[in-house]
């Protein structure tokens, strides 16, 4: 398990696929970008399946139903079932539930997963805060959600009913960049209000009770791009993690992380979990990982040798991990890193 004060990736012996039972995938930024898959992607998750490894998909997008994303994956050449799939709207929906009547109104600000949601628990889904809602909850609704929609929340929420969130990621990755996430659509409702809502997505809890729920895991290995969310959530649940590199998450954000945002394994994309991961040795104040060499400078993190880059990156996260300590790390790694091509 890697709860605690992680100071340099861990190595595997065996392939991550054969040392974990079930991968549970982020989607965004690690299986596909703006919907389209992510090189490597299929070829990989295929290969894990065929060993046996289950494979679950964990998202913070409340979007898209279960069945559209199961959809839109078998498209991609990703045979899923709907099952397979667990989604912020899935969590906040059982969060919901657990504090209002059966049969109780909910004011949605988002998108048919939310209302999909909300009815697999015997909620009610409605649309203005005159409708008599007893909860308001809101996610992600897409780039076309209508400004008004907030102001519906608001409403609702100075007459003091309660308000949820699937998630509060603030970007999505899109096929043209990083754009607004659903944190971004609920710091609007706060600032309108001053109230505060509760959150069921990654890294908090719900998320993580609602996918130990629906999968059965019993030794999950989380993978994702975010270090807020997907990694964060790993070390909150208490278990392995693996980031990769094809999202948000870039090599000086994965340098400086604190230690609750330091993942198990780091690789480029899935295909890192087809294979051992390498042992990062420390002699010294030195760091080694296949031919490099990391050392925490004065001031900088320096670099020596040469090889495959990502082994570089390893290295230079234990330097820098290690004179963080319970901090983030403030030596500049902008040489070492561009050296690496990072």
């Amino acid at each position: 398990m890697s709860q605690g004060v992680r100071t340099k990736p861990e190595g595997s012996g065996q392939a991550l696929s054969e040392a974990y039972d079930t991968a549970l995938l982020d989607l965004d930024g690690v299986v596909y970008a703006g919907g389209n898959a992510i090189a490597y992607a299929v070829e990989s998750l295929a290969t894990a399946r065929a060993g046996g490894m289950h494979l679950a998909y964990v998202t913070n997008n409340a979007l898209r139903t279960p069945d559209t994303v199961a959809g839109h994956l078998t498209e991609l050449g990703i045979p899923t079932e709907a099952s397979d799939v667990i989604t912020s709207a899935q969590a906040v929906a059982r969060l919901i539930a657990e504090q209002v009547p059966a049969g109780a109104r909910v004011l949605v600000i988002g998108g048919e997963g939310l209302r999909v949601a909300l009815r697999e628990r015997g909620l009610e889904p409605v649309e203005s805060a005159d409708d008599d809602p007893v909860a308001v909850v809101q996610g992600y609704g897409g780039p076309e959600l209508p400004w008004g929609r907030f102001a519906e929340a608001c409403y609702a929420i100075a007459r003091g009913v309660p308000w949820f969130a699937s998630n509060t990621d603030l970007t999505i990755p899109s096929a043209r960049g990083i754009a607004p996430g659903n944190g971004a659509a609920v710091e609007v409702v706060r600032i309108a209000t001053g109230a505060e809502p509760q959150v069921a997505g990654k890294p908090l809890p719900p998320m993580h009770r609602e996918t130990v729920l629906r999968t059965g895991a019993r030794r999950p290995l989380v993978v994702g791009d975010r270090l807020d969310t997907d990694i964060e959530g790993a070390f909150n649940g208490e278990v392995d993690s693996l980031l990769v590199l094809t999202g948000v998450t870039d090599g000086p954000q994965l340098l400086a992380a604190p230690p609750q945002h330091r993942p198990t394994y780091v690789d480029a994309d899935l295909r890192g979990m087809l294979t051992g991961q390498p042992e990062v040795t420390e002699e010294g104040d030195r760091f080694r990982c296949g031919g490099w060499t990391a050392v925490a400078g004065a001031e900088r993190l320096e670099l020596d040798g040469d090889g495959e880059p990502l082994d570089g990156l390893r290295a230079l996260c234990a330097a820098a991990w290690t004179a963080a300590g319970e901090g983030v790390c403030a030596l500049d790694g902008g040489k070492a890193l561009a050296r690496l091509g990072l």
